[in-house]
C-alpha cells in the first residue's frame, strides 16, 4: 500500500531552473510534494512561476520564486545566495533551463548559435559549479541524505540523436552529456552525485504545434515505439527518484525517458 505521507526529500532544499512551465514546472512541483523546499527560478514568465508556487502550496509544499537568467553567472550566484538566506544549505540542483532557436546551419548567425550555447551549456556550467562548491563546503549530513549533494541536468534525446536545423541545440545537449560525465567523475570522491535525464517527445507548450493536431501527433508517434507522447510528470518522477537515496549508487548516468525514441524505431520492420 502506498504511503501518501512518505517524503523521501524531507528537509532537503532544491533549486530548479526554468521552473515556470513545462518540464521544469513539473519537476519543482514533484520535488516539493516529496518534501523538498524549492527555489522556483524563472527567466521571464513570472505568472508561470506563480502558478508553479500555487500548485506547490496546494500540495502542502514550500517554495519561493526568483527571477534570473542562467546565462549570466552573477544572476545564477544570486539564486544560491537567496536559497541560503531563505532555506539554508542546498541539497539538490536541477539544471533545467533551456531554449531552442531553430535555423538552418548555413543561415544560422553567431548570435543564434551563442544564445543557445550560453543558456543551455554555460548556464548549466555556472549552476553546477556553484552547487558543487556549496556541497563540498557543507559535507554530508547523513540524517538528511547519503550524498553530499545531487545535481541533475535536463538534457534531451538529441544529446545522441542528430537533428537537422538545430545544430546549436544538439551541440549544447551533446556538450552537456560529456560535461555531466566529466563532472560526475571528478565529484564522485566527494560523494556528490551528478546525472542527466534526457527526455524524448514531451507534451509542452514549446512543441504544441506538433502534437496539438492529429496529423502532427501521429507523425510524432511514428518515432515513439511505446505508443504515447510523454508528459512533464514522466520526467519529474524520474528526477525525484534520481535525487533520492534510493538512487544513491547512481552517478554519471544519462537516463533516457523517451518511450523508446532512442531505439531507432525506423529499423523495427
Amino acid at each position: 500500500m502506498k504511503d501518501n505521507n512518505y517524503k523521501p526529500l524531507k528537509n532537503q532544499n532544491a533549486i530548479v531552473t526554468g521552473a515556470s512551465s513545462g518540464i521544469g514546472q513539473a519537476i519543482a512541483i514533484e520535488l516539493a510534494a516529496a518534501g523538498a523546499y524549492v527555489l522556483v527560478n524563472y527567466h521571464s514568465d513570472e505568472d508561470g512561476a506563480k502558478r508553479t508556487q500555487e500548485e506547490i502550496e496546494r500540495k502542502g509544499g514550500k517554495s519561493f520564486i526568483l527571477q534570473g537568467d542562467v546565462s549570466k553567472q552573477k544572476e545564477v550566484l544570486k539564486m544560491f545566495d537567496e536559497l541560503k538566506t531563505n532555506f539554508g544549505d542546498l541539497h539538490i540542483l536541477v539544471s533545467n533551463a533551456g531554449i531552442q532557436k531553430d535555423v538552418a546551419f548555413t543561415e544560422m548567425t553567431f548570435e543564434e548559435w551563442d544564445q543557445v550555447i550560453q543558456t543551455n551549456l554555460s548556464g548549466a556550467f555556472f549552476a553546477s559549479q556553484a552547487a558543487a562548491k556549496a556541497f563540498m563546503k557543507q559535507g554530508i549530513h547523513h540524517e538528511i541524505s547519503k550524498a553530499a549533494g545531487k545535481i541533475i541536468f535536463i538534457s534531451s534525446v538529441h544529446d545522441i540523436i542528430p537533428w537537422a536545423g538545430r545544430v546549436n541545440y544538439t551541440s549544447s545537449k551533446g556538450g552537456l552529456k560529456m560535461m555531466m560525465e566529466s563532472i560526475a567523475q571528478e565529484l564522485a570522491p566527494h560523494r556528490i552525485r551528478v546525472n542527466n535525464v534526457s527526455p524524448g517527445a514531451i507534451k509542452t507548450s514549446i512543441n504544441e504545434e506538433e502534437w496539438g493536431d492529429e496529423e502532427g501527433k501521429n507523425k510524432m508517434l511514428e518515432q515513439i515505439p511505446y505508443g504515447r507522447i510523454g508528459d512533464p510528470e514522466d520526467i519529474a518522477k524520474a528526477v525525484r527518484w534520481l535525487v533520492s537515496d534510493e538512487a544513491d549508487y547512481v552517478t554519471g548516468t544519462t537516463l533516457y525517458v523517451d518511450g523508446g525514441m532512442t531505439l531507432y524505431p525506423s529499423f523495427a520492420s
